[in-house]
């Protein structure tokens, strides 16, 4: 009796939506065309991570080398949007990695995904808003931070921020009712905003290089102190002083953080619909252009102002005002509210999608799918999930929401790629459809086995040449497993890599015996494991986009974002802990497993796991 439990809870952690009940009408109606999305990915890269995070990160952590951060970030969000699109491909019905994930994955597996992306957009959301306070804020004398500082503070030092940031509560608040009077009306705004965004990042790339100082890259010991004669309390710490004065750790750290910068994609990926034929460029389209616009702002921000200079909260009107241009500063912070407005829009908009599209499936309560008015908007959705963006935005501060949004996308894009590695080297799925209906009889015995007991008859050394010298040309049950096992064992020996490199990085590369010894150990097993799935045959079934080089290019992807990911502080990681616990704890296991809209259908559609000869007996009627 307990067994019989145990194997159908297990069968609705793999559940699997079949891809025949994905509906045009999953999630809003969207009428965007190839253009409007791009203008809404732009729109939601170039906000925060543009205007405010660029002055923090070279300010405190890598100096003039935050091009090189944002060149690091904008490499790792390039290999996850590549495995982003094939994932997308093996579902042509929808580009969003929730529902990619529940088709190919499983019920579990799309629920993290899912929850981390809402944990992404709302974190994004609380970070803008703050940003757009900030910006506004320094064109009024500091006299809201003044203000609130003075009215309500928080006295809880190092877990919430200095005070409750009631102006960014109501903006976000604000902003969600204008989003629930229907996306047809607010759609105008990403256009309008973003180009007066891309003419501002224009001016001030064109001023930059025009008043820049290439000393400000090459600045030493003496300048800090000339400096210090002036600005007595404003200083950032030097450093070593020139081009990348906190080394390589710093680059490094710079770039964990700045992976916020690209991770509008998502808002891309989240409302492309299949019926849109160019949708799996749309989003490297928006990919390069906010790189170059990064890179572009970044060097001339640090041309203009010696790092250690910078303005925290304002670092661009600031800079024009450091080189003499004040009347510029206001064209600029207009341009910077403009971009900021249409960032916060970007980040609201396909998290109420996503919350809603989890709800109608059940994984959410499912209020908030309901539906209202003649528009048919989800009003539930984007008022649940803009006030916990407010809430948000009230209590932490900048710094630990935007670490925070960079954990979660990094694992979001992790899975996804995990995901490309594993189901490339599976047998398709229609194949095994086709399998299951002609060998009906042997469906219930086939359910009692373990995934490891389909052929007793091959021992340890059969297995064993399995590994290198597989049998077969396409995939089968025992290499999928194989695949599934490997590339689990991958992920902890990256992470374990990431660990040490993150923890321990000079005594690595100094010679330290133990470490070296640990580090050259788990890359000669990185590299045997690699070759095992590489020998592996692949899936031959044609899609739209195939990534190359499999399967180095999805495991340098995960390597890379796992290791930013290890450049986080432990608060970052104790709210990240929290959000999950309370998301796969509390809401999945007490509510979505036993709530899912697959679960209650009586048509129930695939339940087998990838690869483990798991299978529901009502998978032979469809």
């Amino acid at each position: 009796m307990l067994r019989q439990y145990v194997r159908q809870f297990g069968q609705k952690l793999v559940h699997r939506r079949g891809e025949d009940t994905i509906k045009k009408s999953d999630g809003l109606v969207v009428h965007l065309n190839a253009i409007e999305l791009v203008f809404l990915g732009v729109g939601r890269n170039l906000g925060a991570g543009l205007y405010i995070v660029v002055g923090a990160v070279a300010k405190y952590v890598a100096g003039p080398a935050i091009v090189v951060c944002f060149l690091v970030a904008g490499l790792s969000s390039l290999l996850s949007r590549l495995c982003c699109v094939e994932f997308d491909a093996r579902v042509p019905r929808s580009s969003s990695p929730y529902v990619c994930s529940y088709v190919t994955m499983g019920q579990l597996w799309a629920f993290v995904v899912g929850w981390n992306i809402i944990v992404l957009f709302l974190s994004a959301t609380a970070c803008t808003a703050r940003a757009w306070r900030y910006a506004f804020d320094s064109l009024i004398g500091d006299r809201i931070s003044q203000a609130l500082e003075g009215t309500f503070p928080l006295h809880v030092p190092y877990l919430l921020a200095t005070y409750a940031d009631f102006f960014t509560l109501g903006l976000v608040l604000l902003l969600a009712v204008l989003l629930a009077l229907g996306v047809p009306e607010s759609a105008w705004v990403y256009r309008v905003f973003t180009g007066i965004n891309i003419l501002v990042l224009s001016f001030i790339i064109v001023s930059g290089f025009i008043k820049g100082d290439l000393h400000n890259w090459k600045l030493t010991e003496q300048d800090y102190e000339l400096a210090t004669a002036v600005f007595t309390h404003s200083l950032g710490p030097p450093g070593a002083g020139g081009f990348v004065p906190f080394d390589f750790e710093g680059v490094l750290r710079g770039a964990a953080t700045c992976f916020y910068a690209f991770v509008g994609f998502a808002a891309i990926t989240t409302t492309e619909r299949g019926d849109l034929k160019p949708q799996r460029s749309i989003s490297l389209i928006s990919l390069l252009m906010c790189f170059l616009a990064y890179f572009g702002v970044s060097a001339a921000l640090t041309l203009m102002v010696p790092y250690y200079q910078i303005h925290h909260h304002s670092p661009l009107p600031e800079a024009f005002l450091h080189v003499g241009w004040g009347p510029a500063r206001y064209v600029v912070a207009v341009g910077i509210l403009c971009a900021l407005t249409s960032s916060l829009l970007g980040d609201m908009f396909p998290m109420s999608r996503l919350i809603r599209a989890m709800a109608e499936d059940g994984l959410l309560f499912r209020g908030l799918a309901r539906l209202y008015g003649h528009t048919k908007i989800p009003i539930m959705a984007i008022m649940s999930s803009g006030s916990l963006a407010a809430i948000t935005a009230l209590l932490f501060e900048f710094s630990d929401i935007v670490n925070l949004m960079a954990v979660a996308s990094l694992l979001a894009y992790s899975m996804v790629c995990f995901s490309v590695l594993v189901l490339r080297y599976q047998l398709d799925q229609n194949l095994c459809k086709n399998e299951e209906t002609e060998e009906e009889p042997e469906m219930e015995p086939v359910l009692e086995r373990g995934p490891l007991d389909s052929e007793p008859e091959e021992g340890t050394a059969n297995v064993l040449k399995s590994l290198w010298f597989p049998t077969s040309t396409i995939p089968t049950q025992k290499s999928g497993q194989i695949v599934y096992g490997c590339a689990f064992l991958l992920v902890l020996l990256l992470t374990i890599l990431s660990l040490i490199l993150a923890q321990w990085p000079r005594r690595v590369f100094s010679g330290d015996p133990g470490l070296t010894a640990v580090t050259v150990l788990l890359l000669l097993l990185i590299t045997g494991v690699t070759v095992i799935i590489w020998r592996q045959p692949q899936d031959p079934s044609p899609l739209m986009f195939r990534v190359p080089a499999l399967p180095v290019l999805p495991l340098v992807s995960i390597f890379v974002n796992i290791y930013l990911m290890m450049q986080m502080s432990t608060w970052t990681w104790t709210l990240f802990g929290i959000w999950n616990a309370v998301g796969e704890i509390a809401i999945y296991f007490g509510y979505g497993i036993r709530h899912s809209l697959e679960e209650n259908n009586e048509p129930q559609t695939s339940l087998h796991l990838l690869g483990s000869g798991l299978k529901h007996p009502s998978d032979e009627a469809s």
